[in-house]
């Protein structure tokens, strides 16, 4: 997408999002920042041991008289703050490049789990949690983003306590604990309601014991994407909120980089 067409569509993907919340043309609110920075420190899956690499080409006055900085960079897809596409564990699906952007800005709702996820670092979002909000909130709306708040982002700044182990390589994936998403609740998700993408603050939509990515699996042969990584869900209200999540637009990429924002009334 050129830059001019790229300007002219964020703005009408705010308004629809604004509008879905019952707004005004644009979204007025509090703009919560739900991705972490890149950064040497940056997390990613154990199996991946070079991380987040940036390489300062310029930084100082430049020949004309000016300052001037540029710098590139190397990342894997699935690190930091980013999205899983369809086609990440479902062959024939959408890559990054191909979703739709009304899967990725519009309503959103939290489901937070903090409690139960702080008793138990394995614990998976289960039906009875989605049953429990609807109870309190109403029905999930279609087309909504849905937010899994499990209080993870707050270890975000010590890896072992984040992943569950500060191994890395090909074996460290046998040591990982975390909050997920428990496959019956995805399959329920994908059965009984339309939300458009799912995310939350852990590193993966299943818990960290999974070996078989059934939620993932699940949920990209519906083609719903996966926000991981996120946080500060816990300034986020229940409802009424937008979702903004655009990320690098890589073609056929699995995931990417992710800037997600959030509107608060």
């Amino acid at each position: 997408m050129q830059t001019s067409t790229f300007r002219t569509l964020l703005p009408c993907a705010l308004a629809v999002a604004a509008l879905a919340c019952g707004g005004g043309e644009f979204p007025d609110g509090e703009l919560v920042d739900l991705s972490h920075p890149y950064a040497a420190d940056t997390v990613y899956w154990p199996t991946d041991t070079r991380g987040f690499e940036y390489e300062s080409l310029a930084a100082g006055k430049s020949d004309g008289g000016y300052y001037y900085a540029a710098g590139r960079f190397a990342t894997a897809e699935h690190g930091g703050t980013h999205i899983d596409a369809p086609i990440h564990f479902a062959e024939g699906k959408a890559t990054v490049d191909e979703i739709p952007l009304r899967r990725l800005v519009g309503r959103g709702v939290t489901v937070d789990t903090t409690a139960a996820c702080a008793a138990d670092p394995d614990y998976q979002v289960r039906v009875q949690d989605l049953l429990d909000w609807e109870r309190e909130h109403g029905r999930i709306p279609d087309g909504v983003i849905v937010l899994l708040r499990t209080g993870w982002s707050a270890r975000w700044g010590d890896r072992e306590r984040y992943l569950g182990t500060a191994a890395t390589g090909p074996d460290a994936a046998l040591g990982l604990h975390f909050p997920g998403l428990e496959p019956d609740a995805a399959r329920w998700l994908v059965e009984q309601r339309e939300i458009a993408a799912i995310g939350l603050d852990t590193p993966s939509i299943d818990h960290g014991p999974s070996k078989a990515f059934e939620s993932h699996r699940i949920l990209f042969a519906k083609e719903i994407p996966a926000f991981e990584n996120l946080t500060n869900l816990g300034g986020l209200p229940a409802t009424g909120f937008s979702v903004v999540a655009l990320p690098m637009k890589i073609a056929g990429g699995s995931g990417g980089p992710l800037r997600a924002i959030a509107i608060v009334p």
